[in-house]
């Protein structure tokens, strides 16, 4: 029997293979998800998702609110026939039956859901691996710029040294001339 955390290493390592993969060949790691969830929809998972999405709407409270309303008032004033009276046992067995089934359809949809959100988590760490190693190349790319530019830089600095050292060693005609009048009159 394997452990739940030896089973999510197991699946990371799957994830970051399959990442890995990808960007050796250069492949695009984004994705749309809703679409390839959607894809994977059965007729019975878009009918618990809308089931799901009615039941939990205020539409949906407000109708049967007014339906639970109008219920207790008809049997409690008895302008038709009692068919209901007081603990209201067929409106209670009712609601029970619409509990009993709206509970795991809910379920269903909500579990989908934690599954879309899973793909959804995943898909986000793709892209986020993908861009951070995507920024460590350009942040390289610059690193490899910036030592060429300080390599060019300090040629250039060595180069201007040189040039100054020469025209410092030479001879210029007005000093060689001050020097030759300074040396006659001593």
């Amino acid at each position: 029997m394997t452990s739940p955390a030896r089973e999510m290493q197991v699946e990371i390592g799957r994830l970051e293979r399959r990442l890995l993969d990808k960007l050796q060949r250069r492949e695009l790691v984004a994705r749309n998800v809703n679409e390839e969830q959607d894809r994977r929809l059965t007729l019975g998972d878009r009918v618990a998702d809308r089931f799901a999405a009615m039941m939990g709407s205020w539409r949906f409270i407000i109708i049967q609110s007014a339906i639970l309303l109008i219920w207790v008032a008809l049997n409690v004033t008895a302008f038709i026939e009692h068919w209901d009276p007081y603990p209201f046992i067929l409106l209670n067995l009712a609601l029970s039956f619409q509990a009993a089934y709206a509970a795991p359809i809910i379920m269903m949809s909500q579990n989908r859901q934690d599954a879309r959100d899973r793909l959804r988590a995943e898909h986000d760490y793709e892209v986020n691996v993908k861009a951070e190693m995507e920024i460590e190349e350009l942040q390289l790319k610059l690193d490899t710029l910036r030592q060429k530019q300080w390599e060019e830089l300090l040629q250039l600095q060595r180069e201007q040294l040189k040039l100054l050292q020469e025209l410092c060693a030479r001879p210029t005609n007005g000093r060689a001339t001050s020097e030759a009048a300074e040396e006659n009159v001593a």
